[in-house]
């Protein structure tokens, strides 16, 4: 009787638990449902209201236009891009803080890894422009030795590079995890087996911290493709993501249901992307723990 009482009161405490949860989940699946019924109205430009009528009217102008269709390819190759460059940056920086016996050098690293997030997005965009703008730190030391002034920015390399400079210490804290799960000694008995150290990183450091690289570059990517501000400052109207369109028919427009089909084509297509990615990195984690 003791025991079925406690296995009910741990059950109990797991629901209420799970409770803050459920409730962030259920109101944004609400706040999902409410802009996928906005993006089946269309804007009466009269009084500008959303019409009672469902139509797929605002998807159609979607797929007429030509911006939004080259904006969006523009955001997955934004997003791909930087999602290689970071976690191609992050994963040396794990390794070494993971491996290094320096107490001084581990502190260090982990200082130079936390003090981005004391620095918000937008001064971090602005630090970018003053160093690399048109009269920027940059431009002027090339000016005083004589060369001419690059555009270094307002391009998608820009924006590219503003975005794995911002989200580099998020992939590096997701690796960390992944990287300590792979023991010292498997690299050792690779090395002691004869394999040069690329090698050895790309037969068994690789695979054992597959999960930590699938994660980080889910979440590298899953920010990347939403995000306003890099695209925004960096891009200087040059380079726009999605976001930048979905912020521009709101409040510029002042057009809802264009936006929030916008906000629906954004959602299905990183779904469409990231779902696959997930199951199939779940289905090959279960066959090595097999």
């Amino acid at each position: 009787m003791r025991l079925s009482r406690i296995s009910a009161d741990r059950r109990i405490r797991g629901f209420v638990l799970l409770l803050p949860a459920v409730l962030v989940v259920g109101l944004l699946a609400i706040g999902l449902l409410i802009v996928a019924d906005n993006s089946l109205r269309t804007l009466d430009r009269a009084t500008f209201r959303l019409g009672d009528t469902y139509s797929l009217a605002n998807y159609a102008a979607l797929m007429a236009t030509r911006l939004y269709s080259t904006t969006i390819w523009r955001t997955f190759a934004g997003a791909f891009a930087t999602t290689l460059v970071t976690v191609a940056l992050a994963l040396p920086y794990a390794y070494v803080l993971v491996r290094t016996r320096s107490p001084v050098r581990r502190r260090l690293l982990l200082f130079c890894l936390f003090m981005p997030f004391f620095i918000g997005q937008v001064v971090r965009a602005y630090s970018w422009i003053i160093v690399f703008g048109r009269h920027g730190v940059v431009n002027a030391t090339l000016g005083a030795f004589g060369g001419e002034p690059v555009v270094w920015l307002y391009n998608l390399g820009a924006v590219v590079f503003g975005l794995s400079q911002y989200l580099l210490p998020t992939a590096v804290l997701l690796l960390i995890p992944a990287l300590v799960a792979v023991s010292q000694d498997h690299e050792d008995a690779s090395t002691n087996l004869g394999a040069h150290w690329l090698a050895t990183l790309w037969h068994v450091v690789l695979p054992m911290a597959r999960p930590g690289l699938i994660a980080a570059s889910v979440v590298v990517f899953a920010i990347s493709f939403t995000d306003f501000a890099m695209p925004a400052m960096m891009g200087g109207g040059r380079a726009d993501f999605v976001a930048n369109l979905i912020y521009g028919a709101f409040l510029e427009l002042s057009d809802p249901g264009l936006g929030s089909a916008l906000a629906i084509v954004v959602v299905a297509l990183a779904s469409l992307l990231l779902i696959p990615v997930l199951l199939v990195s779940r289905s090959k984690t279960s066959e090595a723990a097999r």
